[in-house]
């Protein structure tokens, strides 16, 4: 079974701008368009029974579409960087989105997970670059933004084992439900920040 992990989609004009953020790191592996995304929990490598376990309880999942932006650049690993990433604003629906998500994972049988949930999109893998280009990297983008776009569904994606950065498939994905009554007053509750 491939690994899997939940998560949000990123728009294809959303992608765009991210795509103009690529370069600039001697010897970072730059993520894909196609496979950028925020993970909500990973799940791993799973068995069969598992894998269909947290479909089902997936897609039991209610929660109303919201809106998510993306504010600033920041890596991952400290003194040894091992990846930089767009930076997505919390908000109170996509803390309770991931909590559920790890509920989820949870009632299935895995391991709570033990990181603190960071919202982000990956933009490069950049083990062995010297952090001083790093550093240069988020000080020169700092001040990007893109959104706010709305968040209408989640997925179940797979990863083949790779050198991390994708392929990334989704397998299945979960539509967003809006609570009877008006849609757009349902975005604004959920987090239109």
């Amino acid at each position: 079974m491939p690994r899997l992990f939940t998560g949000l989609e990123i728009p294809p004009d959303v992608a765009q701008r991210l795509q103009l953020l690529k370069g600039g790191i001697p010897g970072a592996r730059w993520i894909e368009p196609e496979d950028y995304h925020v993970t909500l929990r990973f799940i791993g490598d799973v068995d069969e029974a598992t894998a269909a376990e947290i479909d089902a309880l997936l897609a039991d999942v209610w929660h109303p579409p919201f809106a998510l932006r993306l504010a600033g650049v920041d890596f991952f690993g400290g003194a040894r960087p091992h990846s930089v990433h767009a930076r997505v604003e919390p908000t109170p629906p996509l803390a309770n989105l991931q909590q559920m998500h790890e509920r989820i994972c949870q009632l299935a049988g895995l391991k709570p997970e033990r990181r603190r949930f960071v919202p982000h999109v990956t933009l490069a893998r950049c083990r062995g670059a010297p952090l001083a280009a790093v550093r240069r990297y988020v000080t020169e983008h700092g001040l990007f933004s893109a959104g706010p776009f709305e968040v209408r569904r989640f997925a179940l994606f797979s990863a083949r084992p790779s050198r991390g950065g994708g392929p990334y498939v989704v397998e299945r994905a979960y539509d967003l439900v809006a609570p009877a009554g008006d849609e757009n007053e349902a975005l604004q509750d959920g987090g239109d920040a």
